[in-house]
């Protein structure tokens, strides 16, 4: 089974991805890793994925999608995979499905975790990290005892640009106007299972486990 797993930063994909790759037996395979790992061990696609990298360039999508291809015929993806990080764009998909249909494979199903805006904005702003021991605090979720000071070791809390609310815009708009007409892709494909992000974990898993009986 291949399943692709769809949502916006801080929907919850790492925290759902790392369930149900535990549940289902499954191999949870991020592109990301995938380039790191290949890199790594210098691999023919990893040279050449590294020379888009050192030049700041994006690793074209038919080398990812090679990556992602061979990575399938490893004997721990008995189980199937479950895909995060790409595609991104309908033209990947395509690609994706191209080179699946190749080797006689298809994706099962796409699983939508579905958080609203400002909830995603809650989730993502309000970090503050400690200059001295690096334990990270949220002014909503997990608040600092004193405001400012750490727990653990009394030092001062910062908080990064990463972390900023305006920063979080940005990144969420970047997401929904770049990656949100996947969500159309699969729907249209009528593989897409939509799951209310904002519920409790266990039931967010248990609603994705759902959508793949």
């Amino acid at each position: 089974m291949i399943i692709i797993l769809l949502g916006a930063p801080g929907a919850g994909k790492g925290t759902q991805s790392e369930i149900l790759q535990g549940k289902l037996q499954m191999v949870h395979v991020s592109s990301g890793d995938l380039l790191r790992d290949n890199r790594k061990r210098c691999t023919e696609l990893g040279k050449i994925a590294e020379g888009y990298m050192v030049k700041g360039a994006l690793v074209p999508d038919d080398l990812v999608i090679q990556m992602i291809v061979e990575r399938m015929d490893a004997p721990d993806t008995e189980h199937g995979i479950l895909l995060d990080g790409f595609p991104r764009t309908p033209p990947q998909a395509a690609a994706l499905d191209e080179a699946l249909n190749a080797k006689g494979k298809r994706v099962n199903r796409a699983l939508y975790i579905k958080v609203e805006d400002e909830t995603l904005l809650d989730r993502l702003s309000g970090r503050w990290t400690c200059r001295n021991c690096g334990h990270v605090y949220h002014e909503k979720f997990a608040p600092p005892r004193t405001p400012g000071v750490c727990d653990v070791c009394g030092g001062e809390l910062y908080q990064r640009d990463d972390d900023k609310r305006e920063t979080a815009i940005i990144r969420l708009r970047v997401y929904f106007d770049q990656t949100m007409p996947i969500i159309d892709y699969y729907r249209n494909r009528d593989i897409l299972c939509e799951v209310n992000g904002e519920q409790p974990i266990e039931t967010v898993t248990a609603d994705l486990l759902e959508c793949l009986r």
